[in-house]
């Protein structure tokens, strides 16, 4: 909602239930509107209603809505101007943004860290650094510029996918400085400004946010408590007509599912049927944790209309910086086009030291999906223990855990806790449209102790928070 006026029918429903007997109203309404901006759901910039047209939207006195919003300026959450009307914006200093914008291990020191999912690197780094140091010479005297990827790790690359029963060639890999690179890249190649793209509701908002400033349309499509709901996005498909999809299928983030092979089949004939490119992002498909078998790439169902973006952030390091994607023959210069816009290739360091690290992913990744396994399992014995009314499926794999609340608390335990020391993300987050107040994504990249631990705080954080009358408990404060 950047730069755009914000409706006042829409504002009230984002408000929800907002009043709170305890206090006065005009204090209640500025601390919901305050944990709507500081949780990312009215984004910096949007120009908020006029006091008149608020009042008559929530049914409420002129001089609530007047005094709510001068105590949003006089906290930085307001700006105002004589003749332009007020905009949203963000304190010199939010500390619930930490969550949002930060550097793990960095600006977090002290606090346990729900917000990032994602683990430290796997053994073999260094001397996959070494190694690649060593080779580094031989491309000195070039200019180092290489907007499709080195050969040998396309190569790599290409390898995986046919190993997995998709022919893919090294001509087929573009590599990018990373998964969300390899989004915008793609986004950018298949839409033109206004166009719609299709994705799953909740989801990863970083790659929405990427779409949107793209100038694309987002259609959110829920998912239903089993996963996808087919028939749902077949619909929206025939209604909505999306130019593109944006999907992750693998241990869908945040919720952890994994799509059948018949689930994909049919869905790619969907997509087919409508002409629509699919973009799927298979960032953590290296990372089943039962020792299930894995169906086949969702490419394998429609080989020309699907691009696959992949990465090593998820299995091996975060800081390497280095995703792909795997595009059909046809589409290949129409990538390449677009990239140029963008960047000008990943650095060719990180690509020699990737080259190596896929030639041994068999004996490094097990360690990795077995520890993330005690970690989950850690993690989901002691949430039943700490709280036993939240809901959540096992997730088969993947790096985190989707909880279901008995209440909608998201936003205000996100600030509650965070002054226990636990720092969260509200399930809102995780929505195209706004929602999913009753949900909280955990990852379970911690160790064991630290997650046993941070559950501890976080259900003390939670028990505070629900401990008063039924409307106080959507109005917590944020410290």
């Amino acid at each position: 909602m950047t730069g755009q006026q914000l409706p006042a029918s829409t504002l009230a429903g984002l408000l929800g239930t907002w009043s709170d007997d305890s206090g006065p109203a005009y204090r209640s309404l500025a601390e919901r509107l305050r944990l709507l901006i500081a949780d990312g759901r009215i984004m910096p910039g949007a120009r908020v209603p006029s006091e008149r047209e608020l009042t008559d939207a929530l049914g409420v006195s002129r001089t609530t809505v007047a005094s709510a919003y001068r105590e949003l300026r006089d906290r930085g959450y307001l700006v105002s101007r004589r003749g332009s009307g007020s905009v949203t914006s963000l304190p010199s200093k939010v500390e619930p943004e930490l969550g949002r914008h930060h550097a793990p291990w960095i600006d977090t020191v002290g606090l346990y860290d729900f917000t990032c999912a994602a683990s430290p690197s796997v053994p073999g780094i260094n001397s996959a650094v070494a190694e690649a140091v060593e080779d580094l010479p031989l491309h000195l005297a070039t200019p180092g510029y290489h907007p499709q990827g080195l050969p040998e790790l396309r190569e790599e690359i290409a390898a995986s996918y046919r190993a997995r029963g998709l022919p893919t060639t090294a001509d087929q890999i573009i590599v990018t400085a990373g998964a969300l690179a390899a989004t915008a890249i793609a986004v950018r190649a298949m839409t033109q400004i206004g166009d719609r793209v299709l994705t799953e509701s909740p989801t990863h908002p970083n790659s929405v946010d990427t779409i949107r400033r793209a100038g694309c349309r987002v259609v959110g499509v829920p998912m239903s408590p089993d996963g996808w709901d087919l028939p749902l996005l077949e619909a929206t498909i025939r209604q909505s007509a999306p130019r593109a999809a944006w999907m992750v299928v693998d241990f869908q983030n945040p919720t952890g599912r994994l799509m059948s092979a018949a689930d994909r089949q049919r869905l790619a004939r969907a997509f087919a049927r409508a002409r629509t490119t699919v973009i799927i992002d298979e960032t953590l498909y290296e990372l089943p944790l039962d020792g299930q078998e894995m169906p086949p790439p969702f490419a394998s169902f429609d080989p020309q209309g699907v691009i696959t973006l992949g990465s090593v952030s998820k299995s091996f390091w975060g800081g390497l910086r280095i995703g792909w994607l795997r595009v059909p023959e046809t589409l290949v210069a129409r990538i390449l086009d677009a990239r140029a816009s963008l960047d000008l290739g990943a650095p060719v360091l990180e690509q020699l030291v990737v080259t190596r690290l896929l030639r041994s992913y068999r004996s490094v990744l097990p360690e990795r999906r077995a520890a993330l396994a005690l970690r989950r399992d850690t993690l989901a014995a002691a949430l039943h223990t700490a709280l036993p009314s939240w809901r959540f499926t096992l997730p088969g794999g993947g790096l985190s855990m989707w909880c279901e609340l008995p209440e909608p608390v998201g936003s205000s335990l996100v600030g509650v806790a965070q002054r226990n020391g636990v720092l969260l993300v509200a399930g809102s987050r995780f929505s195209p449209d706004g929602g999913l107040e009753s949900f909280l994504r955990l990852p379970y990249t911690l160790d064991p102790d630290t997650l046993r631990d941070a559950v501890e705080r976080l259900a003390a954080s939670y028990e505070s928070l629900t401990a008063g009358p039924p409307l106080r408990r959507t109005a917590a404060m944020i410290a």
